[in-house]
């Protein structure tokens, strides 16, 4: 039962970046990902077959020694896991951040999250990529900061496209620019090598930061290792990162890497929101990270989704009708498809469902209501036997209601 506090109504009570927030329907997705009858090809979840379990297991008793494992710990992070983790970094990336540039965080999210809050006002503009990933533009969008897309195509965020906004815009320039360049979520798409250089330059040039999120960047399928963008330009970007797809999610842990001024602000804001990263986890991994098992885990992993990748590319192209069309990641988790634009995939939800198979609309990755005739796919979490059969079964909506839409024209 809903009841009023005392003589103020609910909605009188709560901020007023609440309203019109677009939370609930990003819970309906993760719901739906829990179904136990459907093929759930909405949730982006890494596999447990990819959680190192045995090493957390065999790892337990050496980390429960330490007196500092059930204690709070420093709010930027212990000091063995970031030693270990910028050691890491600096052989992985070219680059090793200072003793000041490197806060480990309690999941990507978070390290998001703190970046909204130590950065953007109400009314500050924020650039992202369109689409993009749908939790970072719920916390952009919670600021009351003034969310733009711009473009991706094969080659990733449309740089020119940019360059086109920033000059034709009178008002202030966006304080940041969110892009994911490896991988993105949801489309899968990678920024190619010479647009990551000309955003960096840019951003120098208009004084924007650039929050870059490298969450699937470890898992790419050919090899190839372009330059992050914090490498490229560490005086200028900031970069955010999980340990969710290479770790275990179930203990959150991420990291942000970036200018000392900022982290430094990020680490008084996280003092009121988790204090600190909890110890127990940034122990775990540290002793995961130096047994070496750590590149381990991220090759086998490398290896299991690429497998599913190709079943499910297969399926699309054995399935989905030729009026649409889908992208092939090189890493990551999804593939993104776009139908004529006459079709609502928001409204071919239902549908869908009653078919038992799941996906999440292409509307909930974009700030102004686009991409209704787009959808995202994981391949991620569904059993490879599944896969296929989700496809199809998802296609045959699609043509079915492509089919209705072209009678009822």
């Amino acid at each position: 039962m809903s009841v009023d506090l005392g003589v103020r109504p609910w909605d009188q009570l709560f901020a007023r970046h609440v309203a019109g927030d677009t939370g609930d329907q990003i819970t309906a997705i993760l719901n739906q990902s829990g179904s136990t009858d459907a093929i759930t090809l909405s949730g982006g979840f890494p596999h447990p077959e990819t959680f190192p379990g045995q090493a957390i297991a065999e790892s337990f008793p050496r980390v429960l020694e330490q007196s500092v494992a059930l204690q709070y710990s420093p709010t930027a992070g212990l000091p063995g896991l970031r030693d270990w983790f910028s050691g890491r970094l600096g052989a992985q990336e070219g680059v090793r951040p200072a003793e000041n540039e490197l806060c480990i965080t309690s999941g990507g999210m978070e390290g998001i999250g703190l970046i909204s809050r130590c950065v953007l006002d109400p009314g500050d503009r924020v650039v992202v990529e369109g689409p993009t990933f749908f939790g970072a533009l719920v916390g952009f969008q919670r600021t009351m900061a003034q969310v733009e897309a711009v473009p991706v195509d094969n080659d990733g965020l449309d740089v020119a496209a940019l360059e086109r906004l920033l000059a034709a815009s009178s008002g202030p320039v966006p304080k940041i620019v969110y892009v994911i360049p490896d991988f993105q979520n949801p489309s899968g798409l990678s920024m190619s090598v010479e647009r990551r250089h000309a955003l960096v330059t840019l951003a120098r040039r208009h004084g924007i930061l650039i929050v870059e999120d490298v969450a699937y960047r470890e898992l790419g399928f050919d090899g190839e290792r372009r330059p992050s963008l914090w490498a490229l330009g560490p005086d200028v970007v900031a970069q955010v990162g999980t340990f969710a797809k290479t770790f275990a999610p179930g203990i959150r842990m991420g990291w942000v890497a970036a200018p000392a001024e900022l982290v430094g602000q990020l680490l008084r804001a996280k003092q009121n929101t988790d204090q600190c990263t909890g110890a127990l986890g940034q122990l775990l991994l540290e002793d995961y990270g130096r047994s070496g098992r750590f590149d381990q885990g991220i090759a086998f992993s490398r290896k299991f989704y690429r497998e599913r990748r190709d079943i499910m590319v297969d399926a699309l192209r054995t399935h989905l009708p030729e009026s649409m069309t889908f992208t092939r990641p090189m890493g990551g988790f999804f593939s993104w498809i776009t139908a004529p634009a006459h079709l609502d995939t928001v409204a071919l939800q239902k549908q869908a469902l009653a078919e038992k198979v799941t996906y999440v609309p292409g509307a909930a990755f974009y700030p102004d209501g686009r991409g209704r005739n787009q959808l995202r796919l994981a391949y991620s979490r569904v059993p490879d036997e599944k896969i296929t059969e989700g496809v199809r079964k998802l296609a045959s909506v699609l043509d079915r209601a492509a089919g209705e839409a072209l009678c009822a024209r």
